[in-house]
């Protein structure tokens, strides 16, 4: 017998349509790359959107077309994440932040017919537009007055496309299995490979974020979203908050920490979201300024951290600076990404500040409509101890079947599980603590070499001098990106082993491109002195991670009889570096 209940498609028009409807005059707030604020609301960016799908019509955009976008959070981008998703394309948002390589191939792969880009991205866009013959339109998101110069043929403006086109426009009824976004991920072996989201993933995700146990949105809430647009859908944001009703502030391409702090207090933000990176450098400016800073101004209650584990001392200074609560969410851009938050259980009550900063600085356990699962090198399933180590899977709603175009053969199991590379364990609370990527942990001596977590440090503090280095501090790495990163200080591997410990050489300053590798050895227990070498320095990927395979290549051609081992991008007792290679010589 079946339920007697309607059944009415899941899409994106639906949000907009009730974020319009019944939250029409909350704000959305923007600031552009000059500093200007722009003001909008729910009602107007709705309007717009209808325009962008009318001005797509007149373009000859058919159903399904991919539209690209190469620009920063902003409130144009917002309408054209709405209004581009809602006629039933495709949005296809692409991370500027790449190699000019890496995007022509996204873009060409993808097929995408029309691009809508910043005009700070003009001089990217000219490179690029002679190696993307599918592209049939260019536009600028700005005014006809403010178009770049440029070569391209046909540039158009934004504001003049709008301006002709309708603001009456009738959503179609999609099937709610219809493609909706499309984001790739640079995180798996070989070229990017296209996630391809439907409207039904995309809800169903968006009120997992809206529920208590995870980002717990709220109409009454205003939030700084740091996360890129261009970054797996922002995390949910652009479609979470329109369900809830929530206020939504665009920070744009500013994110040094004196902008953020002004967007906080100016804006009354309550949550905010962004990677480790981004609160280190702010909690840096907060504790320098805090004399003239009148923090009692703002109403930031917390903070979500994704991307990689913040370290422990930006959990602490969180709480003691600014009495802000960091929540720590784990996901991939093939998981939508949310599928796991490190909210409390009531059991976790009574702990102490430092035993709470414990479960915060775990990944988390699993929201609703995510299963996760731990498997050995066997293939069997591994306990929920808190001990067992194995590759974490993961099944759900908005979990991919399957990558664009089938680039990479079977991503899933024949039961829908989705290996993630990352190595852990999960414990009876079902909280996930991550331990290392399956790809940098090599077998080694004829055994998996997995670092012991409790030989971690606890204690991870900010870098308050860039340039300055010593032992514990890693600067001095090439390509690095500008916001500091602390690494565990006075880190060993096995003492049977070698360890690296990243130091600057001296006189050196940071970005000189070197790194000080020692070895450590049974001689050295003995009493000898350590073994230093100077090691190329340290690749790292344009989202801001160390590219640890490629490191160790650059190990391999230099000379030294060295095993490298490599702290993750930030951090802290939740993430661990392995032993790669070979044992010491």
């Amino acid at each position: 017998m079946l339920g007697l209940m309607q059944s009415r498609p899941l899409l994106i028009s639906g949000l907009v349509d009730y974020a319009s409807t019944w939250h029409g005059s909350r704000e959305i707030v923007s600031r552009d790359s000059e500093g200007a604020v722009h003001r909008s609301n729910y009602a107007e960016v709705a309007a717009r959107a209808k325009r962008v799908a009318n001005a797509l019509d007149a373009l000859g955009a058919g159903r399904s077309d991919r539209v690209a976008t190469l620009a920063w959070n902003g409130w144009r981008h917002l309408e054209i994440y709405y209004g581009v998703t809602s006629s039933g394309r495709v949005l296809h948002t692409v991370n500027p932040r790449l190699f000019p390589d890496q995007i022509q191939y996204i873009m060409h792969h993808a097929e995408d017919a029309f691009v809508f880009f910043d005009p700070v991205f003009a001089p990217l866009i000219e490179e690029l537009a002679p190696r993307l013959p599918l592209v049939r339109g260019w536009v600028a998101l700005c005014g006809e007055s403010e178009l770049p110069k440029t070569k391209l043929d046909g540039l158009l403006a934004y504001e003049d496309l709008l301006g002709k086109a309708s603001p009456d426009y009738e959503w179609p009824l999609l099937d709610e299995n219809t493609a909706s976004t499309l984001c790739y991920t640079s995180g798996t072996t070989g070229n990017p490979k296209g996630v391809l989201y439907s409207h039904r993933s995309t809800l169903l995700h968006a009120f997992a974020a809206c529920a208590g146990d995870a980002l717990a949105l709220v109409a009454r809430d205003s939030l700084l979203t740091v996360v890129p647009l261009f970054h797996a859908n922002a995390w949910s944001l652009p479609f979470s908050a329109a369900m809830c009703g929530a206020k939504l502030v665009l920070p744009g391409p500013r994110l040094d920490p004196e902008s953020l702090y002004m967007l906080l207090e100016n804006e009354e933000c309550t949550k905010a979201f962004g990677i480790p990176t981004i609160w280190l450098n702010f909690l840096a400016y907060v504790e320098a300024n805090k004399a003239r800073l009148d923090l009692s101004k703002l109403k930031l209650k917390q903070v979500l951290s994704g991307g990689s584990a913040p370290p422990r001392a930006t959990i602490e200074k969180f709480r003691d600076l600014l009495g802000v609560f960091l929540q720590q969410g784990w996901g991939m851009t093939e998981t939508s990404p949310l599928a796991t938050v490190s909210s409390p259980l009531a059991k976790h009550e009574d702990l102490s500040a430092s035993e709470l900063i414990d479960v915060q600085a775990k990944q988390g356990r699993q929201v609703f409509g995510i299963d996760l699962k731990l498997v050995g090198r066997d293939g069997s399933d591994l306990p929920n101890d808190g001990v067992s180590v194995g590759e974490l899977k993961v099944r759900g709603n908005w979990v991919i079947s399957g990558y664009f175009k089938g680039e990479g053969g079977e991503a899933v199991d024949k039961d829908g599980w989705l290996g993630t590379g990352d190595v852990g364990t999960i414990d009876p609370d079902g909280y996930v603590q991550l331990t290392d990527r399956l790809k940098d942990v090599i077998k080694s001596g004829g055994e998996w070499n997995f670092l012991d977590r409790d030989r971690e440090p606890r204690h991870v503090a900010p870098r308050r001098v860039r340039g300055r280095g010593h032992r514990g501090r890693a600067s001095g790495l090439a390509g690095a990106p500008a916001a500091d990163r602390p690494c565990p200080r006075g880190t060993e591997a096995d003492q049977s082993r070698a360890a690296a410990i990243p130091v600057t050489k001296a006189g050196e300053v940071a970005g000189s491109g070197r790194c000080r590798v020692r070895r450590r050895s049974p001689a050295h227990r003995d009493g000898q002195a350590a073994q230093d070498g100077i090691a190329p320095a340290i690749p790292w990927t344009p989202g801001g991670k160390r590219l640890r395979r490629r490191a160790l290549s650059l190990m391999v051609r230099t000379d030294l009889s060295l095993t490298l081992r490599l702290p993750r991008s930030t951090c802290g007792p939740s993430r661990h570096g392995a032993v790669i290679g070979a044992p010491a010589a």
